[in-house]
């Protein structure tokens, strides 16, 4: 199995940033990939990141391209979500997800096994 636990979430104002982290734990060998997700009250869990373990290759939805940056540290035991000028729309709570598939459609919340419980980012003036 697999642990994940969110930190770095706050309360900021339009065009801050933010670091976001997700460390993991457990039997982390078999991850293929960790993504970053977001929901808001009332809304589905939508797609913001995701960083792949074999390669290295990063992909982002089109509302957080160009603004958002996803990276992982040496030890490869926890994936950072870089976060600048921040939008109001941008509040949500962020969770991370690891999937043990490989070459799937990443941005699919299905394919993700294991869940942390989230860190808030809330974006106002």
């Amino acid at each position: 199995q697999v642990q994940l636990v969110e930190s770095g979430g706050g309360a900021v104002q339009p065009g801050a940033s933010l670091r976001l982290a997700c460390a993991t734990s457990g039997r982390t060998f078999g991850i293929h990939a960790v993504g970053w997700f977001r929901q808001a009250p009332g809304k589905e869990r939508e797609f913001v990141a995701v960083i792949t373990w074999n390669d290295g290759q990063q992909y982002y939805s089109d509302s957080v391209k160009g603004r958002f940056g996803i990276s992982t540290n040496s030890g490869r035991n926890t994936v950072y979500l870089d976060m600048y000028n921040l939008k109001p729309e941008d509040t949500a709570v962020y969770l991370c997800g690891a999937s043990t598939t490989y070459g799937l459609d990443y941005e699919l919340v299905g394919i993700y096994e294991y869940w942390g419980q989230g860190t808030q980012v809330t974006v106002s003036s």
